[in-house]
């Protein structure tokens, strides 16, 4: 592709966005001056990037029919098989739908990235297949991720597995489906706002938001780089520790990762509870959106652990409170200038850009009207902070974040874990056609207030199965020190193994 030099109008338009009124003389002047430029960029063009090796083959994909996909959970499914041995043979594995695997169809759960094939794998993938692992599919997910539930993507709702018509939660809602239904072993899921762990509790799962950064998010289809996480998603806890041991650690190129701290995670599961301090938080029960059945259902979680012998207390932390709207600017302002305007990936940051990605999504604009209505609605948003605040409130966040981030350190000082509801409710009904605007962004957004704050606090917070309500699961949260998935875990292990979670 070659470059050309901006014709005089487009110079013109170019001024006009920034301010500027030009002279014709003016036009001519700056179009001379940009020629030297416009040559380096053809320069650009010119030259080849590094790739990426792929060490494994890849295999024929399908797209599974109506008749074996009745959840609409699936994207696309096939066998990539990786090293003949490792911690992982014999698992299968599948990946949400933003996250690249070399050769597999990726939507995002958008109609605008439709036909689009990754040429990398995400350094997950990668370390999965180097693991022995198997990857049979690509999950569907919310549309961009945007949604808490599970029918904004554009091929359609995906349904709770445990009652259609229900939703199966957000944004990596297929990855919970098929983990339930037993159509895969482990899966990999996003969290910006709670996307691993509201599928996690909805679909009876464990499901764990690592500390951001522990987990690359290289060759993954990013939201906003202060929030970005990718963590693993299963129906027990060790195997949901050995896939994080498989997949944590650095890789040289994402920018999230600022010297992360690894465990052997699957080794350290035992030693039981007695003694562990946990701090009930009593901000996260009895919001205004909370049902009192969920609440009871988690607090005689806490009171079973109290039985298992660890010291059970309630601590008020007030800033929990005020998490969710410290975390819009950052998510409104840092969607639409990273993930929308600057096509996926935006700028300053030492990171592995994929072109090709950045190329496709590039026209959105041209096909926004298929953007769905959560889409829609955040990114006019940012447009307008933008014009007419400029980022002053999205770095204001970011400061606040020290705050809150100091007030849950501060539990977590005198108590090894926080213990709340992931989710304030049961599984919701799926909004139906013709539902208006105003309930399907209820339904995508009403379930995030206890989940969305440790995106920026960058807590570790692990969503474990705790009973069912009318015949559907809802989860207990287990957030931890910043690198201490350890003892999430030991407490996860400790619960898991004392009683059947279905029969609480």
């Amino acid at each position: 592709m070659t470059i050309s030099l901006p014709t005089p109008a487009q110079v013109e338009a170019a001024a006009k966005q920034c301010g500027l009124s030009l002279s014709t003389e003016d036009v001519a002047s700056y179009r001379g001056l940009m020629q030297s430029y416009i040559d380096d960029y053809n320069t650009v063009d010119g030259m080849s990037e590094p790739t990426q090796p792929l060490s494994y083959p890849r295999a024929a994909f399908r797209y599974p029919p109506p008749s074996e996909n009745k959840h609409n959970a699936w994207h696309v499914k096939t066998s990539i098989t990786g090293a003949p041995s490792g911690p992982l043979k014999g698992k299968r594995i599948a990946v949400k739908d933003n996250i690249m695997v070399a050769g597999l169809p990726m939507m995002n759960g958008a109609s605008v990235l439709e036909g689009y094939v990754p040429e990398i794998d995400a350094t997950v993938v990668t370390r999965i297949l180097d693991a022995g692992g198997e990857i049979v599919g690509k999950t569907h997910c919310e549309h961009f991720c945007l949604s808490g539930g599970s029918h904004t993507g554009s091929q359609g709702a995906v349904h709770n597995p445990y009652r259609m018509g229900y939703s199966a939660g957000g944004s990596s809602s297929g990855s919970g489906v098929v983990l339930a239904l037993g159509e895969a072993d482990m899966a990999l899921g996003g969290d910006q706002g709670g996307s691993i762990r509201m599928p996690a509790a909805w679909c009876g799962l464990y499901g764990m938001k690592p500390t951001h950064g522990l987990v690359p998010y290289t060759g993954i289809m990013p939201i906003e780089i202060f929030i970005d996480h990718v963590g693993p998603m299963t129906t027990g806890v060790k195997d949901n520790a050995q896939l994080l041991e498989v997949i944590a650690g650095s890789d040289g190129y994402d920018p999230r990762q600022y010297a992360p701290r690894t465990h052997a995670y699957t080794g350290l599961l035992d030693g039981g509870v007695n003694g562990l301090r946990i701090a009930v938080v009593k901000e996260g029960f009895g919001r205004p959106e909370s049902e009192p059945e969920v609440d009871a259902k988690v607090l005689r979680a806490a009171e079973l652990l109290r039985r298992l012998g660890a010291v059970v207390e309630e601590v008020s932390i007030p800033m929990h409170l005020l998490g969710p709207s410290i975390w819009t600017p950052i998510g409104v302002e840092g969607i639409t200038q990273t993930m929308m305007f600057g096509d996926g990936y935006g700028l300053s940051r030492p990171d592995l850009y994929v072109g090709s990605l950045m190329k496709k999504l590039h026209g959105w604009r041209s096909r926004a009207c298929e953007l769905s209505e959560t889409t829609k609605l955040i990114t006019m948003l940012g447009v307008h902070m933008a014009e007419h605040f400029g980022p002053r409130y999205y770095g204001k966040a970011i400061n606040l974040t020290r705050l809150l981030t100091a007030a849950y350190d501060e539990g977590l000082r005198s108590h090894d874990v926080l213990l709340m509801p992931t989710l304030p409710m049961k599984p919701t009904l799926l909004p139906e056609a013709g539902d208006s605007r105003e309930l399907q962004v209820q339904r995508a957004f009403e379930m995030t207030n206890n989940t969305c704050p440790f995106d920026i606090s960058h807590h570790p917070a692990m969503s474990v199965p705790c009973g069912l309500i009318d015949g559907l699961p809802i989860g207990m949260m287990l957030v931890g020190k910043h690198f201490d998935e350890p003892t999430i875990y030991r407490v996860a292990h400790a619960f898991e193994q004392a009683e059947d979670w279905r029969s609480m």
